[in-house]
């Protein structure tokens, strides 16, 4: 739901075509339709800047991305590791 809620958020498709029938049928109310598509585009704006990680540059974003996958290559290896370890019955 959420998702559907953010893609309509980020659809411009509608309003562009609805500004451009406007100019084409050389109505009264394309600049409401510019306003609309304007709003639209900063509400864009908005979600964009509110996403995680956009301070960072895609260098930054790259190298984190590196750490990452080989904090989870170390930490497969040693499940790996411990779990063809065997067990011991500490029970007697």
């Amino acid at each position: 739901m959420a998702d559907q809620a953010a893609e309509n958020e980020l659809s411009f498709l509608a309003l562009v075509c609805d500004v451009l029938k406007s100019i084409e049928k050389e109505s009264h109310d394309v600049s409401q339709k510019m306003t609309d598509l304007k709003s639209q585009l900063q509400r864009a704006r908005e979600c964009v800047e509110k996403m995680p990680g956009i301070q960072y540059s895609k260098t930054e974003q790259l190298k984190q991305i590196d750490v990452l996958r080989n904090q989870l290559a170390v930490k497969t290896e040693l499940l790996q590791k411990y779990k063809h370890m065997q067990t011991f019955d500490l029970s007697q």
